[in-house]
């Protein structure tokens, strides 16, 4: 079931095997992050946007009986994604196609989606002197196959109304997310900032927002901020995260 470059991870907090290959990159806090801010209905369908080796998704499984179609352009990772749903025996919710979100709509009925999570790529295709060589970490990182436009179009077009859309992205380029937001008619309600560690002057490193399709201005929450590390340790909350209670 594994090649020479995988291996089997495990999320002791739920009990899920994730497989992963050095050729690629293995899931960060920022998939536990997401998984857990994002507050998925009980039932109905869920997309997950960008779904790489298929770690947000298989969180999410936890938290619903929703159908959860995980959707990932580069085949490799859409393959681990669809042996990682075999291996932790989801395969009568979880679900994984392979192809460009950009095309959704050709596949999919559009405003019929409850939930779509999102863990985009963070750079623009402008910032290309820092692109990894290895191809399948600079399309994940950088928007070289999908932009964070498209991702919030598409949202736009599959979800229904008060369907949610949830992503973590850098706080540097709000300002884009939220004009991208007005201009395909989701309202931010919910934010989080993470930042790297507690008692320090660092900045927010990362930002989860959560948007309503179709939703009325106004209203945004902010959350009380997330801080991972303590003494280079992680904090509480994301040692119960990442380990369980």
């Amino acid at each position: 079931m594994l090649t020479a470059d995988e291996r089997i991870d495990q999320l002791y907090s739920s009990n899920l095997k994730i497989i992963q290959s050095s050729k690629y990159f293995a899931f960060g806090i920022d998939a536990i992050l997401l998984a857990d801010f994002s507050k998925v209905p009980p039932s109905g369908k869920i997309f997950d946007f960008c779904a790489g080796n298929g770690v947000v998704g298989l969180f999410l499984s936890h938290k619903t009986k929703a159908k959860i179609t995980l959707i990932e352009i580069q085949p490799p990772l859409a393959d681990m994604a669809a042996r990682s749903i075999r291996l932790n025996q989801l395969q009568n919710q979880v679900t994984v196609e392979n192809m460009d979100l950009r095309t959704i709509t050709d596949h999919f009925t559009p405003d019929s989606i409850d939930y779509i999570s999102c863990n985009p790529p963070y750079f623009r295709i402008n910032e290309g002197s820092l692109t990894n060589p290895n191809k399948a970490l600079a399309i994940a990182r950088h928007e070289l196959a999908v932009t964070i436009e498209d991702i919030i179009a598409n949202a736009h077009k599959m979800l229904k109304t008060n369907g949610k859309l949830s992503l973590i992205f850098r706080p540097d380029r709000l300002d884009e997310l939220f004009v991208l937001f007005k201009k395909y008619h989701l309202a931010p309600k919910r934010l989080r900032f993470v930042y790297p560690k507690l008692n320090d002057n660092l900045d927010a490193n990362m930002v989860l927002v959560e948007a309503i399709n179709r939703g009325r201005e106004n209203g945004v929450k902010v959350e009380p901020p997330l801080y991972v590390y303590e003494n280079d340790h992680y904090t509480k909350e994301v040692r119960r995260l990442v380990y369980g209670q």
